[in-house]
């Protein structure tokens, strides 16, 4: 998964967790192998700086001076960020905490002295609390373009990792974004309704509708509908939804069918399809395939609902 280079976003979504222990630096016994329960080590011309916990520090014999507590910020950073270990490292300051720094591949590591774990639990969080209120970037809802294609897929890709069904993570790349790859092709693609959301430069939700039938009547078919999952629950699903039902007004679409979650779409206006004698393409899906009929919809429509190009075999 990508990781957040926005460094309000990341403060934001912060979350400090206290790991159990405590833990030292030591330097290496030059020559010596190394032994299990290592946390850390870094290199240095004078020799191996490892971290591991206390207790094991002891058992092996070895000396050390400073005695830490293991916080890990729980928010997926990209090593090229700018900013959180400033914004952290003088939150921690004007606690008047010290603080040593680890960076991992998906998270940063702070050891604190023991005795100022829990201020320094609380300085971080209130740190994200305060980012909370800060203005958020502003969100631009457009038309996807050619050149969008591959950040799309990959967006797709991170916001169907854990399958919206079974709720696991997903083995391999997730079904989603060959079926979106497709659509992208087939001849019931509709431009106007490939929407992006946009945040900072960076794509950070995709909705995507193509033509449906029921019979000779032409509906919108909505999906997939991805965000990137560090700002789910952010408002950008429902702005690229409000986009779409207003584009769908506008361009005299009778209404917006859709397979998803009975608690998120009623919200927007969505009911079961059956209460309009509109049926899944599998009988199956019951009240989770839902209509919006638009400002158009012309009443009388009945029978079952045929998907675009890749879906229509679902």
């Amino acid at each position: 998964m990508t990781g957040e280079k926005n460094l309000q976003a990341l403060l934001a979504t912060l979350k400090p967790v206290l790991r159990e222990g405590e833990y030292v630096y030591v330097l290496w016994p030059h020559g010596r192998p190394l032994e299990p329960g290592i946390e850390a080590a870094v290199r240095e011309a004078e020799g191996l700086t490892v971290v591991l916990p206390r207790e094991r520090a002891d058992s092996l014999g070895l000396p050390y001076d400073f005695v830490a507590a293991w916080i890990t910020l729980e928010v997926h950073s990209a090593l090229e960020a700018v900013g959180l270990t400033a914004a952290v490292g003088k939150a921690l300051t004007d606690a008047r905490i010290s603080c040593n720094v680890l960076a991992g591949f998906h998270h940063d590591h702070l050891l604190v002295p023991v005795a100022d774990a829990p201020r320094a639990v609380e300085a971080l969080a209130e740190l994200s609390a305060a980012s909370r209120h800060l203005p958020r970037p502003e969100l631009l809802v457009r038309n996807e373009t050619a050149a969008d294609r591959g950040r799309i897929l990959a967006l797709t890709a991170e916001a169907f990792a854990v399958s919206p069904v079974t709720g696991l993570p997903v083995d391999g790349e997730p079904e989603e974004v060959e079926v979106l790859r497709q659509l992208f092709e087939c001849e019931d693609y509709l431009p106007e309704f490939s929407v992006v959301a946009v945040m900072d430069d960076e794509i950070v939700g995709h909705v995507i509708c193509t033509r449906g039938w029921v019979g000779d009547y032409g509906l919108l078919g909505l999906g997939p509908i991805g965000v990137t999952p560090r700002l789910q629950r952010h408002g950008i699903g429902s702005a690229l939804l409000n986009d779409t039902i207003a584009r769908a007004n506008a361009a005299g679409e009778g209404g917006i069918a859709l397979l998803g979650s009975t608690e998120y779409y009623p919200r927007f206006g969505f009911v079961p399809a059956s209460s309009f004698g509109i049926l899944p393409p599998d009988e199956s899906w019951g009240d989770h395939f839902q209509l919006l009929p638009l400002a158009l919809w012309p009443g009388g429509v009945h029978g079952t609902f045929r998907y675009a190009g890749p879906l229509a075999g679902e």
